[in-house]
């Protein structure tokens, strides 16, 4: 039998490399090409580490890949098998529906493989999924670029009872406006906003706005590196998360509603507003320690 025509959406799971399914591996095994999604998020471990895994080598697709709608990865999969690994589950960043759609129309076959999500990863701390409203995005702000719709949506949230989700603005492959307008190929290093920084940036909306749906005692929940063995998780008010160390990326932020069940209100007190501490590394022995000598 042909596999031919079919473009795989692959979530590749929050934490590791070797996170990936197994029928995802088999897939990207026999695909013609592998292309990973590299711009809505990141898996620390980078590409190189993949491609140690899959033992095949991975295309970044950036963001003018991908807003140039993968005229070449689509082209491909008209006549072949190719994938698309997504950080996350597939459908969390609703530009994957947008490819989704455009294969459809060009009759490509899409098959998607699912994996843990933000979305549903964020369930660690404890406060109900069933509760969350809108997840919202906070953006780095600039000295002249301070959009603040977040705003009204924690607010809509706060109103209805129900639990805020806030993403973190990563900045991958961005250019300086100088390069940019000498039409450099040069980038900038990467960013990744921090739990400290979105929450100043919230309390510096606040500031603006003054709607009173922001305070510095209100509770808050910092959470880094969702589904890895150093995800770390401070719950406290507001004021008390923001001085503190989460550690390297990715970082995400929720405002709990203001009434908690008994089992959400447990669950956070397991997280004191405590800095993430390194714990020092467990290294695995590189082979197997021979028999003790008799």
């Amino acid at each position: 039998a042909t596999h031919k025509m079919v473009l795989f959406l692959i979530g590749l799971g929050l934490g590791d490399v070797r996170d990936v399914s197994v029928r995802a591996l088999d897939v990207i095994r026999r695909a013609y090409k592998v292309y990973l999604e590299s711009y809505t998020s990141i898996l620390m471990q980078g590409t190189a580490a993949m491609v140690e895994l899959y033992g095949r080598p991975v295309i970044e697709a950036d963001r003018t890949f991908v807003e140039q709608g993968c005229e070449q990865m689509l082209t491909e999969a008209k006549e072949h098998e190719v994938c698309l690994l997504i950080v996350g589950d597939v459908f969390c960043a609703t530009t994957h529906a947008d490819i989704f759609v455009r294969a459809k129309q060009l009759g490509i076959t899409v098959k998607t493989i699912h994996n843990a999500g933000i979305m549903t990863g964020v369930g660690c701390t404890g406060l109900e999924l069933y509760r969350f409203g809108y997840t919202v995005t906070v953006p780095f702000f600039t000295d002249s670029w301070k959009p603040d719709s977040f705003y009204d949506r924690i607010a809509q949230n706060m109103r209805a009872n129900m639990h805020t989700l806030v993403l973190l603005d990563i900045k991958v492959k961005e250019q300086s406006i100088e390069n940019l307008m000498r039409g450099r190929q040069v980038f900038e290093p990467p960013r990744y906003m921090t739990v400290n920084r979105c929450l100043e940036q919230l309390l510096e909306v606040e500031e603006t706005r003054k709607e009173g749906v922001l305070s510095a005692d209100m509770m808050a929940v910092g959470v880094a590196r969702v589904g890895t063995d150093t995800q770390h998780i401070a719950a406290g008010p507001l004021a008390s998360l923001v001085d503190l160390d989460f550690g390297p990326p990715l970082h995400c932020v929720i405002i709990p509603s203001k009434s908690l069940s008994d089992m959400e209100r447990a669950m956070l007190g397991l997280f004191p507003p405590r800095s993430y501490e390194p714990q020092p590394e467990v290294a695995a022995p590189a082979q197997a320690p021979a028999a003790p000598s008799q």
